[in-house]
């Protein structure tokens, strides 16, 4: 009821109704009975059809949750065995196989860095030039680790003989044009075991050819043979070696990687007479000798007039029993090119001998002394 003005509040309330007004009982409508569901919808218990129906859900359910597990469970001890092989089962596992794959991908992208940033100074084969060689199995056994290459090839070539004024600069960047990939890659073609095989460039076709790694897994050190020195340098102010079988302690070429030497293979030089006897002579030019085969005289001194064209590069003539992975039995005085020089070397009994570059292990040929 709104407010009328210029009343009091309580003439202002709902006016009352006067008893005369209110209707009789006998005009009060009958009450309407309420509206209820069925009486089975209000039972506490379960029938029996319906418990078993339930049971039977739980049951389906239960089941439905036990597969499921069993096949996530089948799925990871199979998955297991197929990534980490079956034990006793040669080759099973996809992971190692995976791993091998990658390796091959590494060392043969590693050859391209190689032949495109190292061949110049190392060799296309490592095996030497205005830089030290790399494929000598007795430094990649214990030397040429993969911490210290990284190394090398991170600060430069002065970590190698402590040498500021080093040719070889730092090749990983910011100092250098590889990243860290590219280093990575580098190591694995280097330390790649020689059953390992990948495409590469053959040199003297041009064509690809099937390529294996250096480093020789079988590879031991002969007893009693001279440790690698610290510094590389440090091998060519070794002296010429005493007459006396091993009496150099240079160490033995050993399972180094063999490369036929440039050039083919020339009649053993003609003997000039004089004072001095029978003179061989041999060039190295080009990393590689200019002569596979010699013959000398047998139980006689003879000379080797050893001629080093190879500018900046040192060589020398050292002389292995049987063949030139075999035992040094002479060895002659390291010097860089381009120079000459005339080694004396002691008799020799009958037999078939190896000689080679103690530097550059890939440059070999035969002795023939009767």
């Amino acid at each position: 009821m709104t407010d009328q003005p210029g009343q009091r509040p309580e003439e202002r309330l709902p006016v009352p109704r006067q008893p005369s007004e209110v209707a009789p009982s006998s005009e009060v409508a009958p009450s309407t009975e309420r509206f209820t569901a069925h009486p089975s919808a209000h039972r506490s218990g379960l029938s029996p059809e319906r418990a078993a129906k339930i049971v039977t859900q739980s049951a389906s359910a239960r089941w439905v949750a036990f597969l499921a597990v069993s096949i996530v469970a089948l799925f990871v001890i199979v998955y297991y065995f197929y990534d980490l092989g079956v034990p006793g089962v040669a080759n099973s596992s996809r992971l190692e196989k995976e791993v091998a794959v990658q390796q091959v991908t590494d060392v043969a992208r590693g050859y391209k860095l190689f032949e495109a940033n190292c061949a110049r100074c190392h060799g296309a084969q490592g095996q030497g030039g205005i830089g030290p060689v790399l494929n000598d199995q007795a430094k990649l056994l214990t030397h040429l680790t993969p911490k210290y290459l990284t190394t090398v090839l991170t600060v430069g070539g002065r970590y190698v003989c402590g040498d500021a004024a080093s040719l070889m600069p730092a090749w990983l960047e910011p100092n250098g044009p590889l990243n860290y990939r590219d280093v990575e890659e580098l190591v694995a073609f280097v330390r790649a075991p020689s059953t390992l095989a990948y495409d590469g460039i053959d040199p003297a076709t041009g064509l690809t050819t099937t390529l294996k790694g250096w480093r020789d897994p079988t590879f031991a050190p002969a007893p009693g043979s001279t440790p690698v020195p610290n510094c590389w340098k440090d091998a060519f102010a070794s002296p010429s070696a005493a007459p006396s079988a091993g009496a150099s302690g240079a160490p033995a070429a050993s399972g180094a990687p063999s490369g036929a030497p440039s050039g083919s293979p020339a009649a053993s030089p003609a003997a000039s007479g004089g004072a001095t006897g029978t003179v061989l002579e041999i060039t190295a030019s080009g990393i590689a000798f200019d002569k596979a085969d010699l013959t000398a005289p047998a139980g006689v001194p003879f000379q080797i007039k050893f001629t080093n064209n190879d500018a900046g590069i040192p060589h020398n003539v050292a002389i292995h029993k049987d063949s030139p992975a075999g035992e040094v039995v002479w060895q002659g005085e390291i010097f860089s090119g381009t120079d000459t020089r005339t080694y004396d070397v002691p008799a020799l009994p009958a037999g078939t001998y190896g000689f080679s570059c103690t530097v550059h292990p890939n440059m070999t040929g035969t002795l023939t002394v009767k």
